[in-house]
C-alpha cells in the first residue's frame, strides 16, 4: 500500500475468543498498514474494554503491537459501543490518539467526517438510551471503581444481553437513520462520511441539500479483515485481507473516486 494512503478499519471485536482475527490484525499492522500515511480505527477495536487497567493477555498483545506500529505510522482511534471506556492510559499503552466521535479528516482537497456509526442509528431508541447512560461520566467513574473481576463479569453479561437484544430487534431500526446521516453531513460540511457499527459494508451515494455526498460503511473482521484506503486525490479502494481458515467469505477489491 502506498504511503499516500490513509487507511480505515472498524469493528474488529478482538478478544481471546477470536485468536485468528487478532493474528490477522497484528500481521496487518506489521505488513500492509506499515506503509500508510495514517491509520484510523473507527470503534470496536475490542469486543469489550472494562478499563485501562485490564491486563488480559490478548488485549495486552494488541496494545503492544499498536505501540510498535505507532512508532512508524500515526494511529487514531474512535471509541465504539463495545470499547467506549478506552482512556488516557490506553493511549499510553498503545501509542494511539483517541478522537471524538464524530470528527473531520482532511485528505488533500477532500473533507471527510468519520464516526463509529452508532449515533446515526436513532431509530433504535432502546440502544440510544443505553448509550447515553453508559457514557455518563458519573456512571463510568462508579463502574471503574469496581474490582476488575467484577467488571469483567458485568461486561460478559452485557455482551450476552446485547446478542439477545440484537436477535430480537428489527434490522431496520438497527441501521442508520437517513435524517441523522443528512444532519451529520450538514454539521461537518463534508462530502464523504465513513463509519462502521452496522456490519453492512457498502458505498451509498446520496444528495444532501443539492450536494452530492458519499457514505462508506466499513466491514467487520469476523471472517476476514476489511480495510478502506483513501488517497489525497479522492480515490478510494475497499479491500479484504485474505480469508482466515474456515471462512467462506471472498470479496474482490473495488475502487472508485468520491
Amino acid at each position: 500500500m502506498s504511503a499516500s494512503r490513509i487507511l480505515f478499519v472498524s469493528d474488529l471485536h478482538l478478544d481471546a475468543e477470536s485468536p485468528l482475527a487478532v493474528e490477522q490484525f497484528v500481521d496487518f499492522l506489521r505488513g500492509p498498514a506499515r506503509d500508510a500515511l495514517a491509520l484510523y480505527i473507527l470503534g470496536d477495536l475490542f469486543e469489550s474494554w472494562v478499563g485501562d487497567d485490564d491486563d488480559e493477555p490478548v488485549r495486552h498483545s494488541v496494545c503492544a503491537a499498536l505501540r510498535d506500529f505507532t512508532r512508524h505510522v500515526p494511529c487514531h482511534v474512535l471509541r465504539g459501543n463495545r470499547d467506549f471506556l478506552l482512556g488516557a492510559a490506553f493511549e499510553q499503552r498503545s501509542g494511539c490518539q483517541l478522537l471524538p466521535d464524530p470528527v473531520r479528516v482532511q485528505a488533500g482537497s477532500h473533507r471527510f467526517v468519520v464516526s463509529h456509526g452508532d449515533l446515526l442509528c436513532t431509530g433504535d431508541r432502546g440502544y440510544q438510551q443505553f448509550r447515553a447512560f453508559a457514557r455518563n461520566e458519573g456512571v463510568q467513574r462508579d463502574f471503574l471503581r469496581l474490582p476488575l473481576a467484577v467488571r469483567r463479569r458485568l461486561a460478559g453479561k452485557a455482551r450476552a444481553d446485547s446478542r439477545a437484544y440484537t436477535r430480537g430487534a428489527s434490522q431496520t431500526i438497527m441501521d442508520v437513520n437517513p435524517e441523522a446521516v443528512a444532519a451529520l453531513f450538514r454539521l461537518a460540511e463534508a462530502d464523504v462520511l465513513i463509519h462502521g457499527h452496522t456490519h453492512r459494508p457498502a458505498v451509498h451515494r446520496l444528495n444532501v441539500d443539492g450536494r452530492d455526498c458519499t457514505r462508506i460503511v466499513l466491514g467487520d473482521w469476523y471472517e476476514s479483515g476489511s480495510c478502506l484506503a483513501l488517497t489525497a486525490d479522492g480515490r478510494y479502494e475497499t479491500l479484504r485481507l485474505p480469508a482466515r481458515p474456515g471462512s467462506t467469505l471472498s470479496m474482490a477489491p473495488t475502487s472508485a473516486r468520491v
